[in-house]
């Protein structure tokens, strides 16, 4: 991967880095590629049992597009602007969503934008009590992308997710925890250590059940009931002749701690 964004895999866990603090974590043209190609390797790699996203620095998280270089790129006419959506936003977006295993950001600055849409991608974000959250997109004269006019709404409900996208304002740290967008907030000192603990809790519980969850509920929020149903038997009999599960229903009945495998 460039440099731009830092890879690693250790012990089931890949943690995905923003790596351009200098430039508030923004997504130049080189950063869009390497965050894309990390989270596909993540989500492809069935050693990966849980992602940490993340970024360097203690001012941003991911201010979203990189208006220096865009406005570069307007000027010169190039193509690139119209098709960083569907070339490189979509395709992250999408392999952190349809990963099968949890995906937990760690926010330690300003999400702002496409970076706010990164992190709402997530499963469950931590966040440090110094970071904020700004849809941004209005303020640039453009519309939501990122998935942001998919997972906002569902997350403090479509009133508000359009409040928030036509008046785009700074949502502090608390207030994003009230409104649900932050699952815990710590202090920011204590922000990697706490978001490396999630995804290492994760990556060590039952994945095959995890990505049935997932699956459930992105297919619960635009389906029928009678369709989930369907969908939730189909999903509970693949958990349930998963190893995981065996080993769960034995270690419950032996008063043990589980070790799942994955599987």
């Amino acid at each position: 991967m460039a440099d731009t964004v830092l890879y690693e895999v250790s012990d089931g866990l890949a943690t995905i880095t923003l790596n351009r603090p200098e430039a508030m974590n923004a997504l130049n043209v080189a950063a869009k590629v390497a965050l894309r190609e990390a989270a596909r390797a993540a989500a492809d790699d069935t050693g990966v049992r849980a992602v940490l996203l993340t970024a360097a620095g203690d001012r941003a998280f991911c201010v979203g597009q990189d208006l220096k270089e865009h406005i570069g790129l307007l000027a010169e006419g190039s193509g690139h602007v119209m098709s960083t959506v569907k070339e490189h936003y979509n395709p992250i977006v999408r392999a952190l969503t349809e990963a099968a295993k949890p995906v937990v950001a760690a926010v330690n600055g300003v999400a702002a934008g496409a970076g706010f849409g990164f992190a709402l991608a997530a499963d469950y974000r931590v966040v440090a009590d110094t970071a904020s959250f700004n849809t941004s997109f209005a303020g640039v004269a453009l519309t939501a992308d990122s998935g942001v006019s998919w997972t906002l709404p569902r997350v403090v409900g479509p009133g508000r997710a359009t409040d928030l996208l036509l008046f785009p304002r700074t949502i502090s740290a608390r207030e994003a925890y009230e409104l649900g967008i932050a699952n815990r907030v710590v202090p920011s000192a204590d922000l990697r250590a706490e978001g490396e603990k999630v995804a290492r809790a994760l990556a060590a519980g039952p994945t095959v059940a995890y990505a049935a969850l997932k699956e459930a509920v992105a297919f619960g929020s635009s389906h029928s009931l009678s369709e989930t149903l369907e969908k939730e038997d189909e999903l509970q009999a693949r958990a349930g002749a998963s190893e995981d599960h065996t080993i769960a229903v034995r270690s419950f009945v032996q008063k043990e701690t589980p070790k799942f495998m994955g599987r």
